[in-house]
């Protein structure tokens, strides 16, 4: 590939800053094929030593239901019935599902890397998804560290761990942007 096969900069700028993080979908689905290609340039994250570290879980109706149970229950448990039957109607209406998880190591630099090239690629499903309208939310909500979600999601808690849970599907509702500026983060060392 030369530098002329690459997109134009002002162009991944403007892909960078749009992108949002999406709470409210239309219900229809997203297409098979389009799902795959973000999977696909997902794995094409960067990962230290090529460990490629990362599991994609898509989740069908059925167990996303008893997901979107699941967390119902721990909500109602944790703020009330009104609380968890809110949350059961707004995590119904999502049309997708996607868990990323990470190899688990012993060595925990391994493991620090690991993570971070799991998170790269779910940033990379993410931008490309967002190329094609599509929006994403990446949760990592209490459910997501219960041994019941680890069952329904067909985990194995000894060998990986969740990275998050990723709902995905064309936004209802674009938020707004919101970032601090430039200066307000970057320190400047002689």
């Amino acid at each position: 590939m030369s530098p002329a096969d690459l997109p134009v900069p002002d162009a991944v700028a403007a892909l960078l800053r749009s992108r949002r993080t999406v709470h409210l979908f239309e219900p229809e689905p997203v297409p098979d094929d389009v799902l795959l290609r973000a999977l696909d340039l997902a794995r094409w994250a960067p990962n230290h030593r090529l460990t490629e570290p990362w599991r994609f879980v898509l989740l069908g109706p059925e167990t996303a239901a008893t997901i979107v149970d699941l967390n119902a229950r721990l909500v109602a448990a944790a703020r009330g019935a009104a609380a968890g039957e809110a949350k059961r109607v707004r995590w119904a209406a999502v049309p997708g599902w996607l868990v990323v998880t990470c190899r688990v190591s012993e060595d925990a630099t391994r493991m620090r890397e690991d993570y971070a090239a799991c998170s790269c690629a779910i940033q990379n499903f993410q931008l490309y998804l967002w190329s094609e309208g599509i929006g994403v939310k990446w949760t990592t909500g209490a459910v997501t560290r219960e041994p019941a979600f680890y069952d329904l999601a067909g985990l194995d808690a000894a060998r990986e761990t969740v990275v998050g849970l990723l709902w995905y599907g064309k936004p209802a509702v674009v938020p707004e942007a919101a970032r601090r500026s430039l200066e307000a983060v970057l320190t400047r060392r002689p």
